[in-house]
């Protein structure tokens, strides 16, 4: 029978969320109900050796020892029998019973003689039972608490600790993910284009080297699966990789990175074979992981962004002043020098003006050549392209400009179609601020489905379309030339919408979309 003693044990037990302490409260709480002599839990540790945590009615608060001389926590390896709300086996004189969380074994409970020399009662083996039962549940919470705590205090380290510039985000990311998950492999992997199969870009862990840049198919795979429905889901490693690369792992779990404006990757989180199983728990706190990642990835990238602004602006001024200050005051010191030539008839003289003369002029050449270079675009990405184009257009206007930009744009789209998309960015932009009468402008530049699409929409006073202005004529040839479509829909007092398309090429990569392997 249930006592109001066991009852107020059994809440004790359970009113704390550290294992720790509800273990120790455990040994406490079933001596003292059952007025044991000694009652000690055992349990298992990492390695070979075992932790007991003990009490006795002449020392009745528990102690801990650990035993690292490789002897096994239990006087047995025969397993406790699973009975319904742990049963505790006794002799008379002692009383076991196995303390069960997730439906394993995490430790045994020992009580060995009671006081007085009497034997166990009835009452006594229910009072063990009820206990040992409040505690099983008590550290099951504890373990989801402590889980939790862990994906996210990593989850909100990841998205408030950007990246030095050395390091891709993606290291960081896989490099987090693996102390909350109890995985021995994490990988970032990211899809082609055409969505057959994907490449690890990033991994951390004992196989790391092992799987970075290798492939993984995505056509008909849990990995696609997961890609396409956008949640986590949790499979055999086997199924994922094939049997021969997946030895000595166990299960995967696949979770969707969804950065807004850049490209869709999977996270891939492996563990031993033989390890526990991922919880549903995991699958939650993956995907909540994943949602700071891809906000990581997006800081991280408008990081990046803002820094070749800086970069393209702090150019713009060295080429300005080099331009108007610098070549100015050399061509006057030039023109100076010239100018001595009246005040002597010396033949040397004369010929150490010309030699000084032609060293300016060569000077001033050079400088030519670094202005150039300084605005020269060789290395810029497509993004940074498009945010300078939207920035530049609409800067001495009143018209507030807004950049949207989906899906793997820097990747995706090769240099001749990026050429023509700003050619074309930077058109639809002049035009809304020249003729629209604007306050604001939205771009938006998107890859998907094979395809990019730029549209350029304001909320101007819009035109009837009755005649096609040559600046829309050279938009649509562009177009036409690569392709694509181009479209414009305006009416009186609506404003204007511009919609510009062009196909993309197909992967040309000439590895195999295979396992990773």
């Amino acid at each position: 029978m249930v006592t109001q003693d066991m009852l107020l044990a059994a809440l004790d037990v359970a009113s704390d969320l550290g294992i720790e302490t509800t273990m120790r409260r455990l040994v406490r709480s079933v001596r003292s109900l059952t007025d044991a002599e000694s009652a000690q839990l055992r349990l298992a540790v990492s390695g070979d050796g075992s932790r007991t945590i003990s009490a006795t009615h002449e020392s009745p608060e528990p102690r801990e020892t650990v035993d690292r001389a490789g002897v096994s926590p239990y006087d047995d390896d025969a397993p406790l029998p699973r009975v319904t709300a742990p049963g505790p086996s006794d002799t008379g004189r002692r009383i076991t019973a196995a303390l069960l969380v997730h439906d394993k074994e995490y430790g045994r409970l020992d009580l060995t003689g009671k006081v007085g020399g009497a034997g166990f009662t009835e009452e006594d083996r229910a009072a063990v039972a009820c206990l040992v039962s409040a505690g099983s549940v008590a550290i099951a919470n504890s373990l989801r608490f402590d889980s939790m705590r862990r994906w996210l205090g990593t989850s909100i380290a990841l998205s408030t600790q950007l990246p030095p510039k050395s390091q891709d985000v993606r290291e960081l990311i896989v490099n987090q993910a693996l102390r909350p998950s109890a995985a021995v492999l994490a990988a970032v992997v990211s899809p082609s284009s055409d969505r057959s199969f994907a490449r690890c870009e990033a991994a951390a862990g004992e196989r790391a080297e092992k799987v970075l840049r290798k492939t993984l198919a995505l056509t008909d795979s849990v990995a696609g699966d997961v890609l396409a429905a956008g949640r986590p889901r949790v499979c055999r490693a086997a199924d994922l990789v094939g049997e021969d690369f997946a030895d000595g792992l166990g299960e995967a779990l696949l979770a969707p990175l969804m950065p807004r404006g850049g490209e869709p990757s999977l996270l891939i989180l492996c563990r031993e074979r033989g390890a526990d199983p991922f919880q549903p728990l995991d699958l939650e706190m993956a995907e909540v992981f994943c949602t700071h990642a891809g906000l990581a990835m997006e800081l991280t990238q408008g990081q990046r962004l803002r820094e070749q602004l800086v970069l393209f602006a702090d150019r713009d001024r060295i080429a300005r002043d080099l331009h108007d200050v610098v070549i100015q005051r050399l061509f006057a010191a030039g023109l100076s020098i010239q100018s001595l030539r009246r005040y002597t008839d010396d033949e040397a003289a004369h010929q150490r003006i010309t030699g000084v003369t032609q060293e300016l002029d060569e000077a001033i050449r050079e400088l030519r050549d670094t202005i150039y270079s300084l605005q020269a675009e060789t290395e810029e990405e497509l993004s940074s392209r498009l945010a300078r184009t939207v920035q530049d257009g609409t800067d001495s206007q009143s018209a507030i400009p807004r950049l949207e930009i989906n899906g793997p744009v820097d990747a995706a789209v090769p240099d001749r179609i990026a050429d023509h998309l700003v050619a074309v960015a930077t058109e639809g932009v002049s035009n809304a601020v020249r003729h629209s009468g604007a306050t604001t402008i939205d771009v938006s530049v998107t890859v998907e489905d094979g395809i990019v699409r730029l549209v350029v929409q304001d909320d101007g006073r819009g035109f009837a379309a009755t005649r096609r202005r040559s600046g829309l004529a050279n938009l649509e040839q562009r177009a036409s030339d690569l392709h694509g479509t181009f479209k414009v829909s305006s009416l009186p007092g609506k404003g204007t919408r511009l919609s510009w398309t062009a196909p993309l090429p197909g992967d040309d990569s000439s590895e195999t979309a295979a396992e990773l392997s």
